[in-house]
This record gives C-alpha cells, structure tokens and sequence, in this order.
C-alpha cells in the first residue's frame, strides 16, 4: 500500500544543513497497525507529515497503491490527501465554535457532498466512536477524550484507506488514553490502516508493528503479537 524508498528530509537553517530523514525505507501494508517511535527530534513527525503528504521530500520514491507520487504536483497529492488519507493531532484541531457534528461534517464540505449525505455520514462516523449523543455539543462542553473522539471521526467520515495518528494519546490521562486506542483498534479490524506516532512504549504495544527512528534514520522495525482492549468504546 504505502513503500517508501530512500527518503531523504533535509532543512537548510541558518547556513546549517539538518538532515531530519536519512535514507529512510520503510513499507506499510494494507491493514497494518503500525506506531512509530523514537526521542525527541528522532524525524517521527517528520515522517508522519511525508507519509501523510502533508510536507515534500528532497529524495527517494513515495508509492502508494502502486503509483510513484513522487513528482505529482501539488493539486495532485491535495486530492489524494484528502480522498485517502485521514489525520488524528495530539491537540485536536477542532472548531471552537462549530457542534461537534458540524466538526466531522467540515471534511465532507471540502469534498462537494451534498449536505444530507454529509450529516448521516458524520452521524455514522460519531456513532462508530460513541457520540452519537453529543452531536450538538461544542468543543469547550466536552472532554479531552471525547474532543478526540471527535477527532477520530472527523479523520474517518471520508473513508480513507490510511488513517495517521500523531501522539493521538499525548494529553490524555492513561484510561482515557485506553478508550482512544481501543477505537483505532476497531477501525483497524475493520478495514483501515492505521500508522500512529508516539512516544509511549506501552500505547505501542497495542500495535502490530514499531518502527523506531533516532537521528532521522530508521534504526529497526519490531512485528509484534499487540496487547488487546477488552470491550467497546462507552
């Protein structure tokens, strides 16, 4: 699904050079559950925002579903970005003043589906994560959790085939945190693919696979039995 081949990340700062991703290959499958891990100013964000094509690269091949991206143009890959991939932030992005449903209906927007079809499809979406019944709430009238939630299914409503979840855990305290994860782990047993940036080696576990960078170079990637969530989301 997604092969990346000798990537290269490099910044020009100052008259210094920073390379952020060093020969990076890396391959994700369809279905995977994949986290990706390292210390502070290992490249993990950096590669989130390449896979996601929310930022270009300076060498190296991108394919995805077995087309070489790398030299698409920026109206290209907006339309592959917003039709294929979805985005889960640490901090939310939400709306401040828009309901939660209208939160999940606003990707839809930008996608020219007419508004019925945008608000079942964002109920479903809400539903799938458990807010079905806090469609009509803002932002400041719900949780951490729930406000990622919200998150999650604003990233799903367009069905993508990749969800990216950076520190999707990250302000969340450890039950919450529980929850969160237990949705991407039934979105992935559904279909999606899922690659998740963290930090945490226990939010990792509950993955198939950790790949670990440090020093903008993939260092090795784990194959793991992940941990499981008993139960839905409530």
């Amino acid at each position: 699904m997604i092969e990346l081949k000798n990537i290269y990340k490099i910044y020009e700062m100052a008259g210094e050079t920073l390379t952020a991703l060093e020969d990076v290959s890396l391959s994700i499958n369809q279905r995977d559950f994949t986290s990706i891990m390292g210390p502070s100013g290992s490249g993990k964000s950096t590669l989130m925002n390449v896979v996601g094509l929310l930022d270009s690269f300076d060498r190296g091949e991108y394919i995805l579903n077995g087309q070489n991206i790398s030299e698409y143009s920026e109206k290209e890959l907006a339309g592959i970005r917003n039709k294929e991939i979805g985005f889960v932030f640490q901090s939310f992005n939400l709306m401040p003043r828009m309901s939660v449903l209208e939160n999940v209906m606003l990707p839809l927007v930008y996608a020219g589906v007419s508004f019925s079809d945008r608000k079942e499809r964002a109920m479903e979406a809400l539903e799938k994560v458990g807010l079905g019944n806090r469609v009509n709430h803002r932002p400041n009238e719900i949780s951490g959790g729930q406000k990622q939630r919200v998150a999650i299914a604003r990233s799903i409503v367009n069905k993508p085939a990749v969800v990216l979840a950076d520190e999707p855990t990250g302000n969340l305290d450890s039950t919450t945190a529980e929850e969160i994860i237990r949705i991407f782990q039934e979105l992935n047993r559904d279909g999606a693919t899922i690659i998740m940036v963290t930090h945490e080696r226990e939010v990792a576990e509950y993955t198939k696979k950790i790949v670990h960078l440090r020093d903008g170079k993939l260092m090795d990637e784990e194959i793991i039995t992940p941990k499981r969530l008993i139960g839905g989301v409530h």
